[in-house]
């Protein structure tokens, strides 16, 4: 009974640790939390911005949005931007979207620097 005890105790130890790891691990990278336009989602009129809001603060300097056409062409106009008020927040100005599919592809550094990406699409109803 005494041994089992010594074993659940210290056993403990080395599982706190580990928690404890992963958790650091997954604190510090940016994740969206919306998107507009929405991922997946199909619009009835051409769009002026995309923004992105982030569960975590970005490094302006590293972080950026790009929008292509079907054709991988950019339609953005301008370069990306981290709101200045909420660091959570990315948008990028577009140029005028004809009808059609459109790929939005993001990456967020977060202000301890870690790095995450990804992308969607959206699409612009003729």
């Amino acid at each position: 009974m005494k041994t089992s005890f010594l074993n659940a105790y210290t056993a403990r130890g080395p599982i706190a640790a580990l928690t404890l790891a992963i958790a650091q691990l997954a604190h510090g990278h940016a994740f969206p939390k919306h998107e507009v336009p929405a991922a997946g989602a199909t619009v009835s009129s051409s769009q002026k911005a995309v923004t992105i809001d982030f569960d975590d603060g970005l490094e302006s300097e590293f972080s950026a949005i790009t929008v292509t056409d079907a054709q991988r062409r950019s339609v953005t106009s301008g370069k990306a931007m981290v709101d200045s008020s909420n660091t959570k927040r990315m948008w990028v100005a577009l140029s005028a979207l004809a009808p059609g599919v459109y790929t939005v592809t993001w990456v967020a550094v977060a202000a301890d620097g870690h790095r995450t990406e990804g992308e969607y699409t959206f699409t612009v109803k003729q």
